[in-house]
């Protein structure tokens, strides 16, 4: 879920900072070129103070000593500002001719924005504000301001200024917002991690306590101790739901494991009076051989609810277990039955192997899933039990070569007193595995089952290595 949260957080941000940024870049841009543009407004009106009070028209020379020396001090003036600022500017009259210009060849253009500028001067009102320059255009600042004399326009004031020095001040801009944005994404990157770390805790904790209850281990719970609020409620309500799911689970194991005992007894009265009533009748009747079979197979049913229920409320003694020679210990126990039933039993694998577990269960656990394999093998074929180191696991596998099941059938191995419908005529209560299941999840371990190659049924019990941390 992190996975899928996380990058939905950073991308939700980015967005957030790339909409505040790219405003807050063109603010910059804007401001840079409005100050220059309100310099030369400024440059622009004090020229033109100069130039009103020069008499002199386009067509005639300056025709006083008074003239002369304005005009003369109006291109001093010009010259003195292109030279410290490298800015072209002029004073011309309205046909286009000029009153005095610095650098001495600039002439007014013809078309663009400096002629725009230009006419708009001559209608009495300053420029408009030229279009905004970006730091990737090599483009020029044209401001022109109208010289006014007696209410008439008689000359236009135009500068016409680089914009590489802005162009550079508005790309510093750029680099400080952008580096800016690049630490507040760097830090709500940081936050992003922190807050889904702190939501989605308290959920993988939910996730591990679930799979420790699907898997039997029912006194898992949830500290509801961190987390948003609406998660704390969520593991209050999961750890009331498992401790009343544990006490059902309590009081059904404990009337089952009651009900088996109190009816043992009875059951074995009624067999104790079946055999006397059978020392009147002849030897071999078959209605008294059939009771006594029900009878028998009756009590066997009480013996594996009860071993059931004990299983399921069994504590284990876990620790350090040399599981292959278990499982050889195992395969060595059940070797006489097995010759007995014309089936080759024997165990494959390393000498040792050392996994986590209770000795006594696992040897009871393994015990119901050889008896079941060779119970259904044929006389001939062959059962083979393994052990092997599977990364932090131990995995004992015991294949057999029997008749196998249907993938249906797979799906419901296990359940309480199940049997396949192939195999009725063998004994069995259909508990065996049942508890076999209980056992292991009581440790830590559990059993799968799988189709067996060419044919019957591959069991794998599988153990931890290692105990908890």
């Amino acid at each position: 879920m992190r996975t899928r949260l996380l990058p939905l957080l950073i991308v939700l941000m980015a967005g957030v900072l790339l909409a505040l940024g790219f405003p807050l870049a063109g603010s910059v841009a804007a401001r840079e070129q409005q100050r220059v543009v309100v310099d030369r407004i400024d440059d622009t009106a004090r020229f033109a103070a100069l130039a009103q009070f020069v008499t002199a028209g386009p067509t005639a020379a300056a025709t006083t000593a008074e003239d002369d020396e304005r005009l003369s001090t109006l291109r001093a003036e010009l010259r003195r500002y292109h030279d410290l600022y490298g800015i072209r500017a002029g004073v011309y009259y309205r046909n286009g001719r000029p009153m005095a210009q610095a650098p001495d060849d600039w002439r007014l253009p013809g078309d663009g924005d400096g002629a725009e500028a230009f006419d708009e001067a001559l209608q009495g009102r300053r420029s408009h504000d030229p279009d905004q320059v970006w730091p990737w255009q090599r483009g020029r600042l044209t401001v022109a301001s109208p010289v006014v004399r007696d209410g008439d326009v008689v000359a236009v004031v135009v500068t016409d200024s680089p914009t590489g020095q802005m162009r550079s001040r508005t790309l510093h801009g750029w680099l400080l917002i952008g580096a800016g944005e690049a630490a507040a994404m760097l830090l709500a990157v940081g936050a992003a991690f922190r807050l889904t770390g702190w939501v989605l805790r308290p959920v993988r904790i939910l996730d591990t306590a679930t799979h420790d209850i699907a898997t039997g281990r029912m006194q898992s719970r949830v500290a509801a101790a961190s987390g948003p609020p609406e998660l704390r409620r969520l593991a209050r309500s999961f750890n009331e739901m498992a401790d009343n799911v544990e006490e059902v689970l309590e009081q059904q194991r404990a009337f089952v494991a009651d009900a088996s005992h109190q009816l043992r007894n009875p059951l074995s009265a009624l067999l104790l009076r079946i055999e006397l009533l059978a020392l009147d009748l002849p030897e071999g009747h078959e209605e008294i051989a059939s009771v006594r079979t029900e009878g028998k197979r009756l009590a066997q049913v009480l013996d594996d609810l009860l071993d059931l229920a004990l299983a399921e409320h069994s504590t284990t003694d876990l620790g350090p277990t040399d599981i292959a020679e278990l499982a050889a210990d195992r395969v060595d126990a059940w070797l006489p039955v097995a010759d007995r039933e014309g089936v080759r039993l024997s165990y494959e694998g390393l000498a040792a192997v050392a996994g986590w577990a209770d000795p006594v269960a696992l040897s009871s656990a393994l015990d119901a899933v050889v008896d079941n394999a060779v119970k259904f093998t044929p006389a001939g074929a062959e059962v083979v039990v393994s052990a092997q180191p599977d990364g932090d696991t131990v995995a004992i596998v015991v294949a057999d070569g029997g008749p196998g099941l249907t993938e249906d059938e797979l799906a419901r191995i296990g359940d309480r007193f199940w049997r396949s419908g192939r195999h009725q005529n063998i004994n069995g209560s259909g508990l065996g595995l049942s508890i076999s299941r209980a056992l292991l999840a009581a440790g830590g371990a559990s059993i799968a089952y799988a189709p067996n190659e060419p044919c019957g049924l591959r069991v794998t019990i599988t153990v931890p290595r290692t105990g908890p941390q």
